[in-house]
């Protein structure tokens, strides 16, 4: 989310993360396009009035750099003309401030699900690893075609190491990640979280994925 009024990106974030999702916000246009363009995001928020670049160059230029993930403009520019300029750049959705939470969260999912559904947008809807498989949009896990259950911290573990395979995650990066804060490096929760996607997602199969290295972190790879 590039928003630089900190109440409603605060407000924005927390709403989605009570639903499981993991938030980047960024205040600065320059700084969002950046983050949008080199990261792997599935739904892209934007303001119009930002510092160092405006939201309507954000999104023409990450469309012209490549960036196929859906994105909604939020602003409290509401004239048709504003509303038709900022489609015509490249955004999927215009939502006008001030709006509700339930309203732009609706919104995002129905254009993820929209966009999910067409593979020739080349948008990787889906994150795999070997026979393990993700669907952020609909929130399942399977394994060799069986459903797996996990808890939202389970889910965002688990997505924070299929999108880096082979990339050895530290405590301290899971804690920012997966919590969003930062907690002691040396407290347990990560062991313990660990432990419990493992007994999920490795226990009833012969190829271990989620591996540990003792006193660096933990990666996702075969044996």
């Amino acid at each position: 989310m590039i928003e630089d009024d900190a109440t409603i990106a605060g407000y924005v974030a927390k709403g989605f993360r009570e639903h499981g999702d993991t938030v980047d916000t960024v205040a600065d246009g320059n700084d969002g396009f950046h983050m949008a363009l080199e990261g792997d995001y599935d739904l892209v928020i934007v303001d119009v009035m930002l510092p160092g670049r405006d939201g309507l160059s954000v999104i023409e230029e990450l469309r012209g750099g490549g960036c196929t993930a859906p994105m909604i403009i939020l602003s409290a520019k509401r004239s048709v003309e504003d509303r038709v300029r900022g489609l015509e750049t490249g955004s999927d959705d215009y939502l006008t401030k001030p709006f509700s939470f339930s309203e732009l969260h609706a919104r995002a999912q129905a254009l993820m699900r929209r966009i999910s559904s067409l593979p020739e947008t080349g948008i990787q809807s889906k994150l795999s690893f070997q026979d393990l498989c993700l669907d952020p949009v609909t929130k399942s896990v399977t394994r060799s075609g069986q459903k797996i259950a996990l808890q939202p911290r389970e889910f965002k573990l688990l997505e924070y190491m299929l999108r880096n395979p082979g990339k050895v995650l530290s405590k301290t990066m899971i804690l920012e990640h997966v919590w969003e804060f930062s907690f002691d490096p040396q407290t347990n929760v990560v062991d313990v979280l660990v432990c419990r996607l493992r007994a999920k997602v490795d226990k009833d199969f012969n190829t271990k994925l989620l591996h540990t290295l003792r006193g660096v972190g933990y990666v996702l790879k075969t044996d």
